[in-house]
């Protein structure tokens, strides 16, 4: 009890003191980050930089703090540094996945093949670019769903950004009738595109014969327009182009299956 009660006045300080340290200084660390990511908004710095900048300085200055309070207890910091060197190495070599998900991260921010808000497919998901953090890059879906995909794979995979270029194409494909005028159809298409402002005049639009499919002669419509109306475009279109069919007599088959019975 003796020894107990010498340890404990011995050791109890150090120990309230370095609770204390890790309290105010992490306390202090989402202080000081908050307020950098403040300065950095105001400076205009990149959104997708902000995130990844935030992640370094949280992460070096709790290393730090952490440091300090084994100091504190009494450890030998500079050989404490040193295990936690060759620690490093050990846990780098486990964690092998994860620097590269570092590495990964890092070469997104370096050469910028995506940016925040940037609509992406990759990994077999596709949503909008909400953040780019240290090890993982955030997605948001159209229907609000969050996915996060390690940055290792995201960078060394292959990545369709549909972002990149400020116009694109929107691709339809309309069947009608093997009985119905082809040229009458492709007037009724090109009379809707010519009306809608969104689509662009140059390049021209173009009203193809895809192929003679089973039950139908199908066209290939191929608008441009801006990427921000793609959808609104594409749905409008379809819609459109049904009702156009059906006030002028042209029809839109669908798969049939005419069946025969043959009795003894």
């Amino acid at each position: 009890m003796e020894t107990i009660k010498v340890y404990t006045f011995a050791y109890l300080p150090k120990v309230a003191l370095a609770i204390a340290v890790l309290a105010i200084g992490f306390w202090l660390t989402k202080t000081v980050v908050a307020l950098l990511d403040r300065r950095f908004e105001r400076q205009g710095m990149d959104p997708t930089l902000r995130p990844f900048a935030r992640s370094i300085i949280s992460f070096g200055m709790k290393i730090a703090i952490v440091i300090s309070a084994i100091g504190i207890l009494g450890v030998e910091t500079t050989s404490f540094i040193a295990i936690l060197g060759a620690a490093g190495l050990a846990i780098g070599l486990a964690l092998k996945d994860s620097l590269g998900n570092f590495a990964g991260g890092a070469m997104l921010l370096f050469f910028r093949p995506i940016k925040v808000g940037d609509y992406i497919e990759a990994q077999g998901v596709a949503g909008s670019v909400e953040s780019i953090q240290m090890f993982h890059t955030i997605l948001k879906t159209a229907d609000n769903k969050t996915i996060i995909i390690p940055n290792g794979p995201l960078y060394n995979g292959s990545m369709t950004n549909y972002s990149t270029e400020e116009n694109r194409r929107v691709d339809l494909v309309f069947g009608i009738g093997y009985g119905d005028d082809i040229d009458k159809a492709r007037t009724i298409i090109g009379k809707l595109i010519t009306e809608d402002a969104r689509i662009f005049g140059d390049p021209a639009p173009a009203i193809l014969v895809k192929e003679l499919a089973d039950s139908s002669v199908n066209f290939a419509v191929r608008v441009w327009a801006k990427g921000a109306d793609y959808w609104g475009i594409y749905f409008d279109l379809t819609e459109k182009v049904k009702k156009a069919f059906d006030a002028q007599g042209v029809s839109i088959p669908f798969p049939q299956r005419d069946v025969h019975l043959i009795k003894d």
